[in-house]
């Protein structure tokens, strides 16, 4: 079960801490790199822990409505980059929207809580991989595209005065 507020603390906790932030950027880096979000719904899900910082791995938890499951080919995408991924039922408890009289909780001027059906999607990913990726992200990065790189020579080919004096000689005539 997942509350609101939890949810709602641990988004307030990345933005105190630099690590976490940038290991949550460079975890959905991972992510898009790997074509996740093509995948239907993934594009969706909320971030509801995390990430939670170990010494080979990282792990973070998203949630998507129940009606709105990821799509499970995503997470068997992960699983060849040797990431682990566990899906669960679960519920997320969330205050209703005050409209009528019936929606206050007695004695308090609060809504009443719902529990809302959800998806709960685990990915724990080896801090290898998110360096990986990071590292072919930056040497991207930096490469000028105004720059053309220099043609490599190909090992089967003659360069083209060999071919010429090849044609001349006698023994190229047999």
């Amino acid at each position: 079960m997942h509350d609101v507020l939890d949810i709602i603390k641990n988004v307030e906790s990345i933005y105190d801490s630099n690590t976490s932030f940038n290991v949550l950027k460079d975890f959905e880096r991972v992510l898009d790199e790997l074509d996740i979000y093509v995948y239907a719904n993934w594009k969706d899900g909320e971030l509801a822990e995390g990430p939670n910082i170990e010494r080979h791995w990282v792990t973070c938890s998203f949630f998507w409505d129940a009606e709105n499951m990821p799509d499970p080919m995503g997470g068997k995408r992960l699983l060849d980059y040797d990431c682990k991924v566990k899906y669960k039922k679960s519920h997320i408890v969330e205050p209703r929207k005050i409209e009528k009289q019936d929606d206050i909780r007695p004695g308090t001027k609060k809504g009443k809580l719902d529990r809302r059906p959800i998806w709960i999607v685990e990915i724990q990913m080896p801090k290898k991989l998110i360096a990986d990726i990071y590292t072919g992200y930056r040497e991207a990065a930096f490469i000028d595209p105004t720059q053309t790189p220099a043609p490599t020579p190909d090992a089967n080919a003659q360069p083209a005065e060999d071919a010429a004096m090849a044609a001349e000689t006698p023994e190229a005539a047999v």
